[in-house]
């Protein structure tokens, strides 16, 4: 990615984006042209390098927001056929990137995706709930008594950190940020 490009991306301002299931929500930037292309080169053309400018991006803007500062990194899991087809979770090769950046933890064993769910940029807000609905299993072993920080490309209804956020709480985890790269509502 060029510098040009990378400096085309606009920044929404610092604030909570919305609430899901009373935990926070932060959209780094809206889904615009040089966004989209990079999350579409990252996710469907096997352009690894870009994670590192997508960490970068979202970096950028995480450490503006104020009392977040220790915080283990949780991208969002994918199914393990769509992973293996793929070749790799995007969001993980995000996480390790910003995980370098940040100098806070990975955690990509605590939760994983145990139902293989139809893309959700498809669907209807109440289509992507049933879709998600019991799409994630938590593995308390690795829960470290650390803030989450829940990770994710995209956040449009915010269905997926609400799925993932209930099955944190059904297993007694509560202290969860989420963080998205873009959303496409300004």
């Amino acid at each position: 990615m060029c510098s040009k490009c990378y400096d085309d991306m606009d920044f929404l301002p610092i604030r909570v984006d919305r609430i899901v299931e009373k935990k926070k929500v932060y959209c780094a930037g809206i889904y615009s042209k040089n966004l989209q292309k990079l999350i579409r080169g990252l996710k469907y053309h096997d352009q690894r390098d870009l994670a590192y400018y997508l960490a970068k991006f979202m970096a950028e803007y995480l450490n503006k927001i104020e009392g977040i500062s220790k915080f283990e990194i949780v991208p969002v899991p994918i199914y393990p056929k769509r992973e293996k087809k793929r070749k790799y979770n995007h969001m993980n090769l995000v996480g390790i990137e910003l995980s370098r950046i940040t100098s806070q933890p990975l955690n990509t064993n605590i939760i994983k995706r145990i139902k293989d769910t139809k893309p959700q940029y498809k669907l209807k807000r109440t289509e992507r709930m049933k879709n998600l609905s019991e799409a994630f299993k938590v593995d308390k072993s690795y829960y470290h008594n650390k803030t989450l920080l829940l990770m994710d490309d995209i956040c449009t209804t915010g269905s997926t950190f609400e799925e993932m956020i209930k099955e944190f709480e059904k297993n007694g985890i509560t202290n969860i940020i989420c963080f998205a790269a873009t959303t496409p509502f300004e």
